[in-house]
């Protein structure tokens, strides 16, 4: 254990200044915060373990036990490597904060995690989903109405389903087809929709009153109790109307992914789609030029006659 510096703090000042930093300087979203904390916490219990007790205190060898641990333990290797992360952001902020004369974490390594190319419905199975909402919400019935937007809502613009939650009546502009939504680091985007979502939206918010309550607010979705729509009720909605449907059973995400994939296969370049999906850097939107390719060869080998002939 290194000999504690002049600067340290101790395990619970340093988590309480984290915690701060994270929330009021860096702007995470809760769920974000909330998941930093816990591996953080998971770092310092195993730490104060081995009998420390400051920040001084962490080590690389000490950072790479704790990983060790996780993986003898059966955690994913997805797991480790955003542990990892975490504690890694820890031990940089401690360090310019002067909290530690050396960040341990810098020369920590991730496990390498395989990166599969996420599901994604072509245009038809899409067209079906949609197709199955609207024939379900025929009949008059309030949350069929709602469903059938929220899935028209997530495929047209390919948000998040937290943005897709967030989003107020004023946030939504029926002429110009464009919703405003707030994503990752708080960071504000508007959003164009296509002719279903428009009518989609128009037609539930011709009956939202009917589920609204005092504590609805200028929330646009509205669950069935007249609160906001949380995340969960949205998951569960998408994957029983993809299922429904005769399609792979789908999360929110998997709408995002179809919808991204659908407008570079439409002709958009790269820049106009990470700005549709929010995306800080180039890098996370060109997995979706792997899926469209990856689609392109599995069409290549169905259709042409000599795709896999060995003899050629």
């Amino acid at each position: 254990m290194q000999e504690q510096s002049g600067t340290s703090v101790d395990f619970d000042e340093a988590y309480a200044g984290f915690t701060v930093y994270l929330r009021d300087e860096r702007g995470r979203s809760p769920h974000t915060v909330r998941a930093y904390l816990a591996d953080l916490r998971d770092l310092l219990n195993f730490s104060t373990g081995k009998g420390c007790r400051h920040t001084s205190d962490l080590t690389l060898p000490l950072l790479r036990a704790w990983l060790a641990t996780l993986h003898g333990a059966g955690q994913s290797r997805a797991t480790i490597a955003r542990k990892a992360a975490s504690a890694r952001a820890f031990t940089a902020w401690a360090l310019r904060r002067g909290y530690a004369e050396t960040d341990p974490g810098v020369r920590l390594a991730s496990p390498q995690v395989s990166r599969t190319l996420p599901t994604v419905l072509d245009v038809a199975q899409a067209s079906a989903v949609m197709d199955h909402a609207g024939v379900a919400s025929d009949d008059g019935d309030l949350v069929a109405i709602r469903d059938r937007c929220v899935v028209e809502v997530l495929y047209a613009t390919g948000i998040r389903v937290s943005e897709l939650c967030s989003i107020d009546i004023s946030d939504v502009d029926l002429g110009r087809r464009t919703v405003r939504v707030i994503g990752k680091g708080d960071k504000e985007r508007v959003v164009p929709f296509g002719v279903p979502a428009a009518q989609a939206i128009s037609a539930w918010l011709e009956v939202r009153a009917q589920l609204a309550k005092s504590v609805s607010g200028g929330a646009l979705f509205l669950g069935a109790r007249g609160g906001r729509l949380d995340q969960r009720a949205v998951r569960t909605t998408v994957g029983r109307l993809t299922q429904d449907a005769g399609v792979p059973k789908l999360a929110p995400h998997g709408l995002r992914h179809t919808a991204a994939t659908h407008v570079l296969e439409g002709g958009a370049d790269l820049r106009a789609v990470q700005e549709l999906l929010g995306h800080a850097t180039m890098a996370t939107t060109q997995r979706y030029t792997h899926v469209s390719v990856e689609r392109l060869r599995k069409s290549f080998v169905q259709a042409h006659p000599r795709a896999e002939d060995e003899s050629v």
